[in-house]
């Protein structure tokens, strides 16, 4: 004989918190220069200046902090992505360089040198594994932009913008957004296949604080942080913001998209030295 069992509809399952930051590793164990992140396919997040500068830590999906590898002398990262090949790739932003990593041997090698560039700070990249650099001059508030190659080929897309940070390519491939920290704009661009921009909008400008790290999620919708405020605004693709989350700390310098499902949000935080996370209704592009 079979019993039925039939859950009266005044009872409900809890529902899952979307939105709601929560400390993910512990304080202090980064310095204040901790930015990146990128999540490797195994869920592992890392992360630039772990215990000291540079270097870069890896987070275990649970938590678990420890030393990934130490850069070469002189080199301090700063954004990180993954390409096709899951190799990891770091802005070098004292040596003026692109840093790749073999993530089986761990031996580092320089991908892309420029000279002329300030110091490259966030990158993004496109399906084809082309990137795209911030390049921002903060003693002067201007800032540039990069394009470099699968060869390896550095093309200067546009120069004496603001304090270029935050970076971004839509899932489709089709725009370029970046962002101007001191003066708090988001841009947008049209991307073509071979990675030259045109129709150049502004997409939003913000009244107050500043603006650094940014992701889009696979809608195309951008969650952009907001340095000092202690934010990170989700923003549609036509620059309408859907909702900001709060974090524990004020200073959030980057965002990136993790976990199993791809919709877990990790922000690294300046002035706490540390990694929060919160959970989205919309997994990450990548």
């Amino acid at each position: 004989m079979f019993l039925l069992t039939i859950i009266p509809s005044q009872f409900s399952f809890p529902q899952e918190e979307l939105f709601i930051s929560k400390v993910f590793t512990d304080p202090g164990g980064f310095t204040t220069g901790i930015e990146g992140p990128a999540c490797d396919k195994e869920g592992n997040i890392y992360a630039v200046n772990f215990q000291k500068q540079g270097t870069i830590g890896k987070v275990t999906p649970d938590g678990n902090c420890s030393l990934f590898v130490e850069l070469p002398e002189g080199s301090t990262g700063n954004g990180i992505r993954f390409n096709s090949k899951d190799e990891m790739l770091i802005a070098d932003y004292t040596k003026h360089n692109i840093l790749k990593i073999d993530m089986r041997t761990k031996v580092i090698s320089v991908f892309a040198y420029e000279p002329k560039m300030n110091q490259p700070n966030d990158i993004a990249i496109s399906s084809e594994d082309v990137l795209f650099a911030s390049d921002p001059n903060w003693k002067d508030s201007i800032g540039n932009l990069w394009r470099i190659d699968k060869d390896g080929k550095v093309t200067l897309l546009e120069s004496k913008m603001g304090t270029t940070n935050g970076v971004e390519v839509s899932p489709d491939d089709k725009t370029l957004y970046v962002n101007e920290s001191i003066q708090r704009n988001v841009w947008a661009y049209d991307l073509s296949p071979e990675g030259d921009i045109s129709n150049k909008r502004l997409l939003i400008k913000f009244d107050d604080f500043g603006l650094d790290g940014m992701r889009c999620d696979a809608e195309g919708n951008l969650y952009v942080t907001r340095y000092d405020k202690g934010t990170v605004v989700k923003m549609s693709p036509k620059g309408k913001i859907l909702k900001e989350i709060t974090l524990t700390g004020k200073k959030p310098s980057n965002v990136t998209f993790g976990g199993e499902d791809g919709k877990t949000v990790y922000v690294t935080l300046a002035d706490n030295g540390n990694i929060e996370s919160f959970r989205v209704d919309v997994r990450g592009r990548e």
